[in-house]
């Protein structure tokens, strides 16, 4: 509405009932308000399009997530960086929360900061937080590999079940019979769509995926030794493993060389990202790409729309997923 960013604080205190006081605690993101006197209060401003007068525009653009990797981090940040930078926009980046949703004390202190707008690399946002990012004005998108976003909330992600599925059929096409798999979370949407892929995929060969053989790892290199060796010192090994993502496939790598176990010519082995590490790998990792970068910077590009006043639709977009052959596979030798 035109003439919503011209309403005053008095305006507000007089239409929600409540002091002055109590509107600029809320606008400020103070903790000592009581929650339906919050939440009334920030569905008003959001109806109201509420912003203050003379607050300048933000030149930076946040990017939060819960981890700092040195391999799937950098390729999300780079992408952000490379579609901000475009704008016109520094970015600053934060490390807070779990993989589910930033704490809640980054939500208050975004909210006194009045970012240029948010990319979240999480599984999703609490609704009370996506209510007070939008009752100010905070853009916000989530950089989803790794959930399912609620209603409502703008996501990027890829099409986890379909690389699931690509990698999968890559190592039956080869021969292999024996495959198991070392997922991530069980409360991860993305490790459970990719296990699904995997289930397909043997499913559509006739095949029965082993319950013992589909493991849930952590997505870290870890979990990818220790389930690759459990796996590889069973009394019926698999002879190929679909690896989560590439962390857990280096992690299977590992195990595999301290077992002397060859690959690829003993054992088969995908990853998932395609990650720059995956083409370091002895032998060169044969995985999933996940166009991590150009998912960052399409999420940094809703954001900015968003900023500018653009019209954006509320959904998820998820980006293709394709497999890059390596050294990592072949046909099994029994």
């Amino acid at each position: 509405m035109s003439g919503a960013k011209r309403v005053t604080l008095e305006t507000l205190a007089r239409e929600t009932g409540v002091s002055i006081t109590t509107i600029s605690k809320v606008l400020n993101g103070r903790g000592d308000v009581a929650p339906a006197t919050r939440e009334r209060i920030e569905a008003h401003l959001q109806e109201r399009e509420y912003s203050r007068p003379g607050t300048s525009r933000s030149d930076v653009l946040e990017v939060v997530l819960h981890e700092l990797d040195p391999h799937w981090s950098v390729e999300v940040v780079d992408g952000v960086r490379a579609a901000a930078e475009a704008a016109g926009l520094h970015v600053s980046l934060a490390v807070n929360g779990d993989r589910h949703a930033p704490s809640a004390d980054w939500v208050a202190d975004v909210v006194r900061r009045r970012p240029a707008g948010v990319v979240l690399i999480f599984a999703g946002l609490r609704p009370d937080d996506r209510r007070k990012l939008e009752a100010r004005g905070i853009p916000f998108v989530v950089l989803d590999p790794a959930g399912d976003p609620a209603s409502g909330t703008s996501a990027v992600g890829s099409t986890n079940w379909r690389g699931g599925l690509l990698a999968t059929r890559h190592l039956i096409d080869l021969g292999h019979r024996a495959v198991a798999t070392i997922t991530g979370p069980p409360d991860m949407m993305s490790a459970l769509a990719r296990a699904d892929g995997y289930r397909s995929a043997l499913a559509s060969a006739d095949l029965v995926a082993d319950p013992a053989w589909v493991r849930h790892g952590d997505f870290h290199e870890g979990s990818g030794d220790f389930h690759a060796t459990a796996l590889l010192t069973s009394p019926d090994p698999p002879t190929a493993i679909f690896a989560g993502n590439d962390l857990q496939a280096v992690g299977v790598l590992r195990a595999a060389g301290r077992l002397g176990v060859d690959v690829p010519r003993d054992l088969s082995v995908v990853g998932y990202d395609d990650i720059p590490i995956a083409r370091l790998t002895t032998p060169p990792l044969t995985t999933i790409h996940q166009p991590l970068r150009r998912m960052a910077e399409h999420a940094t590009r809703i954001v900015l729309d968003m900023r500018d006043g653009r019209s954006v639709e509320a959904t998820r977009i998820d980006l293709a997923t394709s497999l890059v052959v390596r050294e990592s596979t072949a046909p099994p030798r029994r």
